[in-house]
């Protein structure tokens, strides 16, 4: 259900706003109202690290996964089973198989790593048996993370500042996280 129609906030309207809201926000909305009153072990989600730290030209891809994130919560607070799994971006599928070099060299820059299926796999194992309706699920190499925070002199975000407390603190080479 991941349509992409990127564009800045001024350029976007009800159409293109629907033609990437509706597969995610439809999709999940009809599901959970399907399976609500069945006993299931798991209801799982696919959503995107975008949902969480945005993404330039992205905003109407961000706002369908974070709805998922909110359907995620709001079964969880009903009783019912859910996990909604924000993907960083996978090397062997999906929409970052189809990424330039130059959007790879990006990433790369900022700290964000593509995951091997076996590594997304296990990580999302690893999703299943916590007991949260939200995880993360991404290969972040917080050196480079901070090296590009300070090339454009910017503070570290509050997500990432339990993270990145300090030197003695900070995690080596690329960390998953939920």
């Amino acid at each position: 259900a991941g349509v992409l129609d990127d564009g800045m906030v001024g350029s976007l309207n009800a159409e293109r706003l629907g033609r990437v809201l509706a597969p995610k926000v439809n999709g999940a909305w009809n599901l959970h109202c399907a399976t609500r009153e069945r006993e299931l072990d798991f209801f799982v989600l696919y959503s995107s690290l975008a949902g969480l730290l945005g993404n330039v030209g992205q905003s109407n891809y961000a706002a369908a996964n974070t709805f998922m994130d909110g359907l995620a919560h709001l079964r969880w607070s009903q009783g019912l089973p859910a996990l909604s799994v924000l993907w960083g971006p996978w090397s062997e599928g999906g929409m970052a198989a189809e990424l330039s070099e130059g959007d790879r060299a990006r990433m790369a820059r900022q700290g964000i790593e593509l995951l091997s299926d076996e590594r997304a796999m296990a990580l999302l194992e690893r999703a299943l048996l916590a007991d949260n309706p939200t995880s993360v699920a991404v290969a972040l190499d917080l050196n480079a993370y901070q090296r590009n925070l300070d090339a454009e002199a910017r503070a570290v975000p509050p997500l990432f500042r339990e993270l990145m407390r300090d030197d003695e603190t900070k995690r080596d080479e690329s960390q998953s996280f939920r």
